[in-house]
C-alpha cells in the first residue's frame, strides 16, 4: 500500500472527508492525533506523503506555548528538503510557510470565516493538482493568521482578494492551502461555536455562516474529491519510484 502520514495538531480538524477521498483513492492513511498523544516520527522514512491539517493553535506559538508543533515543523522541513508529495492545510500551510523561509501574522483585514471562492493563478494551469480545478473553486475558510510571505522561489497557484497567498507550492511536490476541503456540516457548526470573534467578523449569524457553508459542501465535494486523487497519484508514482530502486 502507498502510505501517508497524517498529523492532526488537533482534534478539532480532524482528516474528515478528505480522509475519505484519500482512502478511496487507495492510499493507506497512518493518522497521528497530537492531543491525544500519538507520537510523531522521527522522519518520514517509509511513507510516500505528508498531509497536515489545521487547530487552533497559532502559528506564532513558541515551543513552550504549543510544544506539539515543534515535531511537526521538524517533518514539514523534512519534506521539503526531499520533496516528498505533501499537503498542507490551514495551520499546515502557515507552518509550512514559515518552514521553508516565508512567514505569517496576524490578519491584517481580521478573521476569514465561513464558504468562499478563492481564483487560480496562471502558474495554476501547469501544475498537476491545480490544472483540472475551476477557474474559482469554491472553498471554506476559518483562519485568523495569514501567509504574508511566501518561501522564496515558492509558486502561488490561488489568491482571493481579502489574502493573497491561498494556495502554492514548494518545490515540485510540497503544498500548501491557507482554506480547508475537508470539512463536513458538523465539522464547520462546531467551528463556528467554538469561534464566536470568527463568526462576528463575517457580519453573519451563526446559523447563516453554517448553513451557508453547508450549500457549498456538494461543490467542495466535486471539485476537491479529484484533487484528492490526483494527489495520491503523485504518492504513487513516488511508491513506485521508491519499490524500483530497493529492487535495483
Amino acid at each position: 500500500m502507498t502510505r501517508l502520514l497524517v498529523v492532526v495538531p488537533s482534534d478539532t480538524d480532524p482528516p474528515t472527508r478528505l480522509g475519505d477521498w484519500l482512502r478511496d483513492a487507495g492510499l493507506e492513511l497512518d493518522e497521528r492525533r497530537l492531543s491525544t498523544g500519538d507520537p510523531l516520527p522521527a522522519d518520514l522514512t517509509g511513507f510516500d506523503g505528508l498531509l497536515v491539517l489545521g487547530g487552533p493553535q497559532s502559528s506564532l506559538d513558541s515551543p513552550e506555548v504549543s510544544p506539539e508543533l515543534v515535531g511537526v515543523r521538524t517533518l514539514l522541513g523534512q519534506a521539503i528538503a526531499a520533496d516528498i508529495p505533501t499537503l498542507a492545510v490551514c495551520l499546515g500551510a502557515q507552518l509550512l510557510a514559515q518552514v521553508g523561509g516565508g512567514s505569517t501574522r496576524v490578519g491584517v483585514d481580521g478573521p476569514e470565516v465561513g464558504a468562499a471562492l478563492v481564483a487560480k493563478r496562471d502558474a495554476a494551469d501547469a501544475d498537476p493538482l491545480f490544472g483540472p480545478l475551476p477557474l474559482s473553486p469554491d472553498v471554506l475558510e476559518w483562519h485568523h493568521e495569514e501567509i504574508d510571505r511566501l518561501p522564496a522561489g515558492a509558486t502561488l497557484l490561488a489568491s482571493n482578494p481579502r489574502y493573497e497567498n491561498q494556495a502554492y507550492r514548494v518545490g515540485e511536490h510540497v503544498y500548501g492551502l491557507q482554506f480547508h476541503i475537508e470539512t463536513d456540516a458538523a465539522l464547520v457548526r462546531q467551528w463556528a461555536e467554538g469561534d464566536p470573534v470568527g463568526v462576528a467578523g463575517t457580519g453573519l449569524d451563526l446559523d447563516t455562516v453554517c448553513a451557508r457553508a453547508a450549500a457549498v459542501h456538494p461543490d467542495l465535494a466535486e471539485v476537491w474529491a479529484p484533487f484528492a486523487g490526483r494527489f495520491a497519484e503523485l504518492l504513487r508514482t513516488r511508491a513506485a519510484g521508491r519499490a524500483a530502486a530497493a529492487g535495483s
